[in-house]
């Protein structure tokens, strides 16, 4: 898969921001501003070729919204996650429902997860070595 050049990704990545689910906004509200354990989350980063949902790129923690849409991509989620994991990043996934119905939850084991970092300086896996494009905020 081949990288859009830099222009391309930031549209890319503003048109998302603009255009977030209701599940993302939610948890979005929940994770920005370092609300969630002080840890810096990013949303619609870029990580190679693939765009994250959300991102604590000082942990290596990648997570995914997963919709309707995704029932019928799992081959492709699995095979990003498996890239994403061989470059040092853990991906955790929630779906759209959980999200909206039990956001403590998902919080919790986003908590869970984040604890079992070694550092902030030391992501989940063997550290991230992708070359990020346009970091989000």
């Amino acid at each position: 898969m081949t990288r859009p050049d830099p222009k391309t990704r930031l549209n890319r990545v503003r048109a998302l921001r603009r255009n977030q689910t209701e599940p993302e906004k939610r948890l979005w509200a929940k994770l920005r501003n370092r609300q969630l354990g002080g840890i810096k989350f990013r949303r619609q980063v870029w990580l190679d070729c693939w765009i994250a949902d959300f991102a604590a790129l000082e942990l290596g923690l990648v997570i995914e919204i997963d919709g309707d849409t995704h029932a019928h991509s799992s081959i492709a989620d699995a095979r990003r996650t498996a890239y994403l994991a061989v470059k040092g990043y853990h991906v955790i996934r929630f779906a759209n429902v959980d999200v909206m119905t039990n956001i403590d939850g998902v919080l919790e084991e986003i908590m869970a997860v984040a604890r079992n970092c070694p550092s902030p300086s030391q992501a989940c896996g063997s550290g991230p070595s992708l070359s990020l494009g346009e970091r989000g905020a």
